[in-house]
């Protein structure tokens, strides 16, 4: 081989090392970020949690988010799922619709931010986002959180534990790379039921820890779809919960986590899919 081919070869490796070296790094960077929290959206205070604290509000017809294309590709999606929501929904012993808030408030979200990917791919698919990153699943339920609801299953003396008959719900096949196994069950393209699973469990894990402090925020789904998207760390009973979470705009309207959520779960919206 020539001294110049030599040459070009030799530098044509090293660029490839150089490059495979750069998207570890990255990746690496992203795992070690959401491990360390670093990835968790600051929560904001929806002003309209007043009126969720009220048994006479009355479902909305005409909200703007009601009024929008991501929810008109939302709705289509969210039926097509329905029976696998109402399967995990049995068995974390919570309802449709509760597991639903999070679906709702998450994929507008991820409708709204990635607008290209939603005008090719999801509205003409009628198809909830499948997230693999920093956030995991059609809820964007994060790693840790996955792996604290797990541990929560199994540790008697923690405030969130559920009791035996939920001990072995998550167990997983292998003892040797549930990494993975857990990856393999939340960024599932095809089967969301681990992910609806996992969220249904959370939620339920949250109601049980502020039961326990003497609050019952079981019918408060606007407060425990903000807790979902804060995360554990910001489960702090008290008497006064609010609603709040990360601020969506949909529909010219801005909305936080909780609110939107809310929202759906009083609105008439997928009553016979999702009941409450």
């Amino acid at each position: 081989m020539s001294k110049p081919l030599t040459k070009i070869t030799s530098a044509f490796f090293k660029a490839l090392i150089i490059i495979f070296a750069f998207i570890g790094f990255v990746l690496t960077a992203g795992f070690l970020a959401q491990y360390f929290g670093l990835t968790k959206v600051p929560g904001a205070i929806d002003w309209r949690s007043r009126s969720f604290s009220s048994d006479t509000t009355k479902p909305q017809t005409n909200s703007a988010w009601q009024q929008s294309e991501e929810w008109s590709t939302l709705k289509k999606a969210l039926v097509k799922d329905a029976p696998v929501i109402q399967r995990a929904a049995r068995d974390a012993g919570v309802s449709p619709r509760l597991i639903a808030t999070t679906i709702v408030s998450e994929q507008i979200r991820l409708f709204t931010s990635e607008r290209e990917v939603f005008k090719q791919i999801f509205a003409p698919l009628s198809i909830l986002g499948v997230q693999s990153q920093f956030s995991l699943g059609v809820t964007g339920i994060k790693y840790d959180t996955a792996q604290q609801v797990e541990a929560n299953l199994q540790d008697r003396t923690s405030p969130f534990y559920l009791g035996p008959n939920f001990v072995h719900l998550l167990d997983f096949a292998s003892t040797t790379d549930q990494g993975n196994e857990r990856l393999t069950r939340l960024a599932d393209q095809h089967d969301h039921y681990y992910s609806y699973l996992y969220t249904g469990l959370y939620l339920r894990q949250v109601t049980a820890q502020w039961q326990r402090a003497g609050v019952d925020i079981s019918h408060q789904p606007g407060v425990l779809a903000t807790l979902f998207n804060l995360g554990f760390a910001k489960s702090q009973p008290k008497s006064n919960p609010a609603i709040g979470g990360a601020e969506i705009e949909v529909g010219g309207q801005k909305y936080t986590f909780g609110g939107l959520a809310q929202e759906f779960y009083d609105s008439n919206e997928l009553l016979t899919e999702l009941p409450r």
